[in-house]
């Protein structure tokens, strides 16, 4: 099933199969989808396989906060993949585009179904959080194949990061968001490998900078809101 849905979302993507009116038609498709929480996982969620351990009100609270930055962060991610990939006239990074936001959208499935299974809400800002980011994505897009590639190399290892330290912070007990965040992880890393291998230009440090910064404001505010 994960393999031909990753088919699907790379026909999607291609020029060639699609009209640019039927390609803005599919990005409004995926945005609301993304901001509705109807996106479906392609791959089982990582939490499946662990015992659902009870977790006292503010281990579930603090564990409901983190995921809900989580979510943020998957919300935002289809939007870059879709701005980018509408910016770039390569269809090979078009598909590439593609492939990576499924492993997002399952991430943003994950991230859904684990808040609901927290009591956590998303964030409120959503569709802010997908706005700005569909903007930035189309930004990146718009300076060439390279600077767009470098800036995901360089917004997946931030996201790494990222996913790293909530890793250090999640109660010990949430062995299921423990496994849905170590899977992103990973899958993250890949995302960026895969840019590098690409032909990703090294971003300026005042860019990366700003991401950083960015970054911060996005997830400190989405911990609450």
């Amino acid at each position: 099933m994960y393999q031909g849905r990753r088919a699907i979302l790379s026909a999607l993507m291609d020029p060639i199969s699609l009209t640019p009116g039927d390609r803005l038609l599919t990005g409004l498709d995926l945005a609301l989808r993304s901001l509705t929480g109807t996106s479906h996982a392609g791959r089982p969620t990582p939490a499946a396989a662990q015992p659902d351990a009870p977790l006292d009100d503010a281990a579930r609270r603090e564990s409901g906060a983190l995921m809900r930055v989580n979510h943020v962060g998957e919300v935002c991610a289809q939007a870059l993949y879709s701005a980018q990939a509408l910016a770039t006239r390569s269809p090979a990074l078009q598909r590439q585009f593609a492939l990576a936001a499924a492993e997002e959208a399952d991430h943003l499935a994950w991230t859904a179904a684990r808040l609901r299974q927290l009591g956590a809400r998303p964030s409120l800002l959503n569709p802010i959080w997908y706005l700005g980011a569909f903007g930035i994505g189309l930004i990146a897009g718009r300076m060439g194949d390279a600077a767009s590639l470098g800036f995901v190399v360089e917004t997946e290892r931030q996201v790494e990061q990222h996913l790293g330290s909530h890793l250090d912070r999640l109660p010990a007990g949430d062995l299921a968001s423990r496994a849905i965040v170590g899977q992103m992880k990973a899958d993250e890393a890949g995302h960026a490998l895969a840019a590098e291998n690409a032909g990703a230009a090294h971003l300026p440090w005042p860019v990366r900078m700003a991401m950083r910064a960015a970054g911060r404001v996005m997830t400190a505010t989405a911990h609450y809101v």
